[in-house]
């Protein structure tokens, strides 16, 4: 089926700048399986991303006893922790800071939150803005090779908005304070070198040109950064670089991208990268653009054929292969069940495409980082509703079991936007409730997430209601199990867990977060019935709320509300 959809980080950072901007893109469907493939795979130790990995020791919470539920079992989970799926990469929750973010290192509250928000990697200048930043620049000070207008749509050239690495104005982020940044909130980085210049570039070698960009900001790292990626979605009309001028290019590219061209200029940028940090004595991992699922050709012919063309001129020479996202259609108005069953199956359809695609090309398989995530869904203020955190928990759930080693959800900050706003924390500018970086319900649902879950997942099976979803995992420092139950469902459930093998396990705890009672999008979020002190948002003292705590001599029972999530561990304390 054909969705239209509109690109998002270029979108808002026009909002952001009240400039209108037209693009969008279109996916269709793709078979389920992968019967047909064979894939050179990668062994584990090759992950880096997986190489920060470190076993997890659960320690009890604070915690109150609280009554099972009196109801019979609606659903009942088996888990069996003998049964490995995948180690839970360090790096899965991490955001993106992008460059109207403002200086951010001067808002110790801010940065409190990123904190503990704890999102371990945060991708910078992030979005379309990458393909127009140099970050080398004052502001207004542009290389002399770049042209008065580029194409940032199908039609007509027009006026393109550049960014830049040392304007020091309030509203945007300056390139050492995003550096500073990380530092403060102790998170690693994952920087988007700018592609486009290497089209719209108008010297003798453009693609040289913009390599060596590139390196520069390599030597000038010196270490810092591990992760880089070359480019931002080049194979969409709203990105700078994705059409050009011809009559003012030099080295004889063609008017439109194709993957073929994207993949000879990666290898380009990639030798003149990886020298430079070879140079200051760094290792760095390098990303390419693959897409999730193609459109016709008629409607973007650059990204119909985009992985087979790359996979043609640049074969095995990105470290990983960088996806984004958004899950439902561009400009609608979804309901909650089309967001939260779309984690499930665009997760799903975006592994077997992808690496359908790697194998058909006799490729190897290597790390996959989404770099870009979260929902489209406008008009029901989708995104900063509880719903837009339990999208999150599904999607996380979803990318582990996909073996998708990164990720970076779009985005940190963002304007209201009367509800269609993105961003995890609030800048202050929503019309009932102006608290400066007061959480978001997703934020919520992440701390959760990152903090409960194990560092193995291992297999679980439902039943009694497809509406209930869990991903179970162990912690190997111990003996304890998780399970992050989702309810996806608008009917209250009481779910059974049976854990096998579970004679030691002695207590569970666990926390219950959901909206408001019958309402499909709520802005206020509910810790064990604990909820904000204004209209949005969730309690302010999240991080003391005991949890709920019973013995599981007579099995581990919970109630699970409609539209929520219960994050639960059972120990042998």
């Amino acid at each position: 089926m054909l969705r239209v959809k509109f690109n998002f980080s270029h979108f808002l950072w026009l909002i952001f700048l009240s400039i209108p901007a037209i693009q969008c893109s279109n996916k269709m469907g793709v078979a389920d399986t992968l019967e047909s493939t064979k894939l050179k795979t990668f062994d584990e130790p090759s992950n880096f991303f997986i190489q920060g990995w470190v076993p997890k020791l659960f320690s009890a919470p604070q915690f109150t006893d609280a009554y099972k539920p009196a109801e019979a079992s609606s659903v009942t989970i088996n888990i069996d922790a003998t049964q490995v799926i995948n180690k839970i990469s360090p790096y899965l929750y991490g955001s993106n800071a992008n460059t109207f973010s403002g200086q951010m290192v001067g808002e110790q509250r801010l940065l409190d939150k990123i904190k503990e928000l704890n999102p371990g990697i945060i991708r910078y200048p992030g979005g379309d803005m990458s393909d127009t930043y140099f970050w080398n620049e004052a502001n207004n000070q542009l290389p002399i090779d770049i042209p008065a207008k580029v194409f940032i749509s199908k039609g007509e050239k027009t006026s393109s908005y550049f960014w830049y690495g040392k304007n020091t104005e309030p509203w945007t982020l300056t390139l050492d304070n995003y550096y500073l940044m990380l530092q403060k909130t102790n998170s690693t980085g994952l920087i988007t070198v700018n592609y486009g210049y290497a089209r719209y570039g108008t010297g003798k070698n453009p693609a040289q040109t913009a390599a060596h960009l590139a390196a520069d900001w390599v030597r000038y790292d010196r270490g810092r950064t591990k992760y880089w990626e070359v480019g931002n979605e080049n194979y969409g009309y709203w990105e700078s670089g994705w059409k050009i001028d011809k009559s003012i290019n030099k080295d004889g590219q063609p008017e439109i991208i194709t993957g073929e061209l994207y993949g000879q200029h990666f290898k380009i940028f990639a030798d003149s990268m990886r020298k430079a940090a070879k140079e200051v004595g760094s290792t760095i991992f390098i990303g390419a653009q693959l897409i999730a699922r193609p459109t016709p050709n008629s409607d973007n012919p650059a990204e119909a054929d985009w992985n087979r063309g790359y996979f043609s001129s640049a074969g095995d020479a990105a470290d990983y292969y960088v996806l984004h996202n958004y899950y439902t259609n561009y400009g609608e108005n979804s309901s909650a069940k089309t967001i939260l069953n779309s984690a499930l199956s665009e997760t799903q359809e975006i592994r077997n495409y992808t690496q359908q695609s790697i194998a058909s090309n006799d490729r190897e398989q290597k790390p996959m980082a989404m770099t870009e995530w979260n929902i489209f869904a406008v008009g029901s203020k989708q995104r900063v509703s509880q719903i837009a955190g339990v999208h999150a928990v599904l999607t996380l759930g979803e990318m582990i079991k996909a073996n998708i080693s990164m990720s970076t959800r779009f985005n940190l900050l963002g304007k209201y936007n009367n509800g269609d706003d993105f961003a995890s924390i609030s800048i202050g500018d929503e019309p009932d409730n102006p608290i400066k970086w007061n959480p978001r319900p997703d934020f919520y649902y992440m701390y959760y997430f990152s903090r409960l879950i194990g560092d193995q997942m291992v297999g679980s099976t439902v039943a009694g209601n497809n509406d209930i979803i869990c991903y179970a995992s162990k912690y190997s420092s111990g003996n304890a199990i998780g399970a992050i139950v989702v309810n996806k469902g608008n009917q209250d459930q009481v779910v059974s867990i049976q854990v096998a093998n579970s004679e030691k396990l002695k207590k569970y705890y666990y926390y219950v977060l959901s909206g408001e009672k019958n309402k499909e999008f709520s802005r206020k979020l509910f810790i064990n019935g604990q909820g904000p002190s204004g209209a949005s948002g969730g309690p302010d003292h999240y991080q003391s709320i005991p949890a709920y705590s019973s013995l599981v001599n007579d099995g581990i029972k919970v109630a699970v509300p409609q539209n929520s999530v219960v994050y639960l561990v059972a120990d042998t304390q």
